[in-house]
């Protein structure tokens, strides 16, 4: 390994203090309410999706003071910004009412075929088939339809908190790991897919089965043990009639811009070009809108931008301890780090190892991908789901810990399942 820079040690510094600040944002809103005084700062280092954007441009000012501006803005301006940039665009879009309200008929409609009560079936369904659904729409969209859809059902303030921290454990495991049956959808893949030639036909019969069947035992669990807290059917039958409905029309045409948006996910010029003739539309035909995330989705852009500049200076302490790993040791390595770093970043350093074995690939790919629901940062689309159900938890915060023990137990059966198939 070689001799860091003063520069690369100071970012792994931050980058450590990122990590605690992210485990610790319950404490913050605690804080906001012993000191109501200075409540809206303690609030805002409170909100999870500031936390790496804040201190990223800590970062940031820290290059502009050792090294000069220039040094600064030339790497903040070499970063890759698409992730964010996607993640933001595609959560507004798949949020809409007319792409919300037309998979829910789709779900509702299913549920009827399944022999469970309607509320039993529609959480089933929630948290197996959309997760499995990320393998073709992309894993953010599906995190952020499964959250909508789950948030009335099961993340309710009635609901324990222990059970919520399980159902958000398996939606964010099952979520990782269900965008595995293509070569696409799961960022973790898209790193490696083309530098190592992994088709859709590979990804399916790689990994993709023994996903599906890991995704279905874990959202069969936490279903079982979630069915004495679910609304009755009558409540859920009158939440759907409530809802305005949503002409044909207008939802063809979300879907085909959101079909769009994740056809052209890797090109940040078509994609937002997409976006701005989807904001004309909604403005167009605004008695068919609900109010859109933007704010929601611009606090999840600036958390995985953070975390893309944060992340890039980390480079020379975790290639090594990749590298040097057999590949049985590599999946338990790949499994831990994932939990301190995006698990996209962690096969991409991969990737850019010369001469990584078959069996090792393989390792690296399933440790980064089932770990990819242990904590907010795991996985891209993570933080998506934080923001969109946070307010069902106590405090309107969700807790590191919390997660991490929610998480474990559908963990264990993600890696089962690519260990053991």
């Amino acid at each position: 390994m070689t001799t860091p820079s003063t520069i690369q040690i100071i970012a792994a510094a931050l980058f450590g203090i990122a990590l605690l600040h992210t485990f610790s944002t319950k404490q913050f809103e605690r804080l906001s309410h012993r000191f109501p005084r200075h409540a809206g700062l303690f609030h805002l280092l409170g909100e999870v999706e500031v936390v790496f954007g804040f201190w990223a441009i800590v970062l940031i000012l820290a290059m502009a003071l050792a090294g000069g501006g220039a040094q600064a803005l030339q790497y903040a301006e070499s970063r890759n910004y698409t992730e964010p940039l996607f993640v933001f665009v595609v959560m507004v879009i798949a949020a809409s009412r007319p792409v919300l309200r037309t998979v829910v008929a789709l779900v509702d409609a299913t549920a009827r075929w399944l022999p469970l009560p309607a509320p039993l079936a529609t959480a089933w369904l929630g948290l197996a088939a959309v997760p499995l659904l990320g393998s073709l729409i992309t894993e953010p969209a599906a995190m952020t339809i499964a959250a909508l859809l789950l948030a009335p059902q099961i993340f309710r303030p009635e609901v324990p908190e222990g059970r919520k921290y399980l159902a958000l454990g398996v939606l964010f495991v099952n979520v990782s790991i269900g965008g595995t049956l293509t070569a696409y959808a799961a960022p973790p893949v898209l790193m490696v897919a083309g530098t190592w030639q992994w088709s859709s036909a590979h990804m399916l019969a790689t990994f993709g089965w023994k996903a599906a069947i890991a995704v279905l035992a874990n959202a069969t669990v936490c279903a079982f043990l979630l069915r004495k807290h679910l609304p009755p059917a009558c409540a859920l039958e009158a939440g759907r009639q409530a809802q305005p409905p949503v002409s044909a029309t207008v939802a063809a045409v979300h879907l085909l811009l959101l079909a769009g948006v994740v056809w052209f996910a890797h090109h940040p010029v078509v994609f937002l070009g997409l976006f701005l003739l989807f904001l004309g539309f909604t403005q167009a035909y605004e008695r068919h809108q609900s109010p859109l995330i933007l704010k929601e989705a611009l606090l999840v852009g600036f958390f995985l931008a953070g975390l893309v500049v944060l992340g890039g200076m980390q480079q020379w302490w975790l290639q090594p301890i990749v590298s040097g790993l057999e590949p049985l040791a590599l999946f338990a390595g790949a499994l831990g780090l994932t939990a301190i770093t995006d698990n996209a970043a962690l096969t991409y350093l991969g990737s850019l190892i010369e001469g990584i074995s078959d069996p090792a690939k393989y390792m690296l790919v399933a440790g980064a991908v089932a770990g990819g629901g242990l904590t907010v940062i795991a996985n891209a689309p993570n933080p998506a789901g934080v923001t969109l159900l946070k307010r069902g938890f106590a405090d309107e915060t969700i807790g590191a810990g919390g997660l991490l023990l929610g998480a474990l137990g559908p963990t264990a059966v993600a890696a089962a399942a690519f260990l053991l198939l």
